[in-house]
Order: C-alpha cells, then structure tokens, then sequence
C-alpha cells in the first residue's frame, strides 16, 4: 500500500508541475482535465503525507522510550500516534479503494405502484415527491421522461431523469421494494393497510456505452392519453420502443413532439441496458462470494415507511429513524450516509481478507 501511495504522490507532483506549465494554460480542456486528476489526489496526498509524519514521530517515540526521564513523555506519545496511525490507515484504505465508475452520472430512476391497488399508486407519487423535493436541496434538476397517473393524485409509474453532481453515488441505494404502511383516506374503519412500490435507479447511459442497430428495436406511435384515457394530443406523438433481443418495452408520452418523445424513450432504454450489464456483472461478482451482502438486488423489500408510528426502518441496515414527515420532506441524506458506510465498510472488509500487510509496522 506504501508503494502505490508513492506512485500517487509523485503523480500529484508531476500534475501540480503541469499545470504552471504555461505552455498547458493555452489548452484550456487539458487544463481542466489535469484540475481534476489534481483534485482527486489532493486529499490523498494529504493524508499520505500526514502519515509519513506519523511513522516518522512512532520511530522517534520508540527511541525515546530508551531515556529514563523521557519515557513516560515517549509511552504517551507514542500511545497517541498509535492511535494516529491507525485512523490514518483506515482512512487512506478507503480512499485507494476502486470508485464506482458510475459514480459521477446522472440517474434514470423509475418509480412504479406495486400491490396495494389506490394506495399503491399515492404513496408512488409521495415517493416521486420525496426524490424531487431531496433533488431540489441538492441543486439537482428532475425532467420527467414519462408520468402515467391513475386517479387523483396517483401514479401508477413515473420515470424522470435527475442531473446532478453525483446523482448516482447518492441515489444508486434507493433501488428495492419500498413499503407503506398507513390508513388510506377512503378507509372508514381506521385499519392500517400494507402497500409496496418499487423503485429502479439506472444510471444515465451514454451513447458509446450502449449501442442499440436501429434493427434491434421496433417503434410504434399512438396518441398520448390522461387520466380516465381522454386523449392529450390530437396527433400520434406518443412513441413506445420494443427492443427486441431483450423484450425491453419503453414508453414515453408527456412531451406533445413525437421527435421529443422517441429521444427520451431512447434515452430510457440505453440506461436500462446498461443497467443490465451492470446487474450481470454484480451477479457474476456476488456468486464468487460466500456473503449476498449489497448485490443490489431488487427482489427484497429495502424500507418501511410506517405513518401511524412516524417511523421509517430501512432493512438492510437496521437503521430506524422517528421522523417521517421530515424523510417524505426530502431529508433523506441521514439514510443515505449510514447506507455509504455501511456498503463501504463491507467493501473494506472484503479487501482486507486479501490484506496488505505494508501499512502494519510501527
């Protein structure tokens, strides 16, 4: 692990040079590209260099450890570096640990009604509600790609992009079945009723990612319909793509342009694709492992929202928190965190059974 925190620092010094090359500063996009190489190992060098400061001081404690009048000063210290060192090793693990390189993009996420009927279709939109407000705090933007409503207030599925700085890193753990349990405004009796949506969090797929031969999909157009099926449009704007190898069906009817339309739907069926890709290749990755801990599958049901108790309860890491109105407001970082360390310390552990024994000497 020392060689390769070297190899980074001297990568950072080599970056830092060029850019005082004013040679660089005339081409502004690798100016731009070495920034953010730059910025990326700044907290790592950072930490790096903090530790070699710390090793130095652990080798100088133990020497001192030798003179009477200073050992207790030396236990002291060293007791403290120790400490130092260890806080350090951790934290430079984690930093060195492969990203997700999907990380910094956009999502696709799909938010579709389950079983519950009526109720099903509200708490889809509370939902949806939840993700934009939370969307909003975070300067985010939300273009919804396709909205089917069924009644006042209900949804059956809303699909909507989200763009935003790491859009995906944030959101990429709400994916799962996601369950209500309140009193529905139609029931008289005040019995409590169960109801699931599920949520789907693609990221945003570029074109050189997935490519998709015109061969490959079939394109149907009808008109687009409301709520109750009164016709929205006069023309056939509405567009729904089949792709035929997979059997992937995209709709997508909220813009009046047919061009509009087809593009988002498009859009859509890429992120779904790749998606896919990813969902194979984490399934491949989850076989080779004894624990299914974080595999990210969607068949399990990820989080409870209990209105009559006020209480939401995500499963998958025992966190409860007393403060629904607040979570359904769109404050859901405090979720989001636990779940960041959580599936990062899972992840540490998991490169620790192939541990690095460079960082253990002090």
């Amino acid at each position: 692990m020392l060689e390769k925190l070297k190899g980074v620092e001297a990568r950072f010094v080599e970056v830092e040079k060029k850019m005082g090359d004013p040679e660089v500063l005339k081409d502004m996009d690798f100016y731009q590209k070495l920034g953010r190489q730059h910025a990326e190992m700044a907290s790592i060098v950072a930490a790096y260099r903090e530790l070699q400061n710390v090793l130095a001081g652990i080798k100088d404690a133990n020497e001192m450890l030798n003179d009477p009048e200073m050992k207790d000063l030396a236990r002291q210290e060293l007791d403290d570096l120790l400490k130092r060192q260890e806080k350090l090793d951790v934290e430079l693990k984690k930093m060195l640990m492969p990203k997700d390189p999907n990380d910094d993009r956009n999502v696709i996420i799909e938010i579709r009604a389950g079983t519950g009927g009526d109720e099903a279709g509200l708490f889809a939109s509370d939902l949806f509600r939840m993700y934009s407000r939370y969307a909003e705090l975070k300067n985010w933007k939300v273009e919804i790609m396709d909205y089917n409503a069924s009644g006042i207030g209900a949804v059956k599925e809303v699909i909507a992009l989200v763009k935003g700085d790491r859009a995906y890193s944030r959101l990429k753990y709400e994916s799962g079945i996601h369950r209500v349990q309140r009193v529905p405004t139609t029931e008289t009796q005040g019995r409590i009723h169960t109801s699931a949506v599920t949520v789907a969090v693609l990221p945003e797929a570029d074109e050189v990612d997935v490519e998709i031969p015109p061969e490959t999909i079939k394109v149907d157009v009808f008109r687009s319909s409301g709520p109750g099926g009164q016709s929205v449009n006069t023309t056939d704007s509405a567009v729904r793509i089949t792709h035929l190898p997979t059997g992937l069906v995209v709709t997508c009817q909220d813009e009046k342009s047919q061009h509009k339309n087809r593009a988002k739907a498009m859009k859509v069926l890429q992120s779904r694709l790749l998606d896919m890709k990813i969902q194979e290749q984490n399934q491949k990755i989850s076989e080779e492992r004894k624990s299914q801990v974080g595999t990210g599958d969607r068949s399990g049901r990820i989080r409870t929202y209990n209105f009559p108790q006020g209480r939401m309860t995500d499963h998958r890491i025992g966190l409860t928190l007393y403060r629904l109105e607040n979570i359904m407001e769109g404050d859901i970082d405090e979720i989001i965190e636990e779940l960041h360390a959580f599936y990062q310390a899972e992840a540490l552990k998991e490169a620790g059974s192939g541990h690095d024994s460079s960082m253990d000497h002090s």
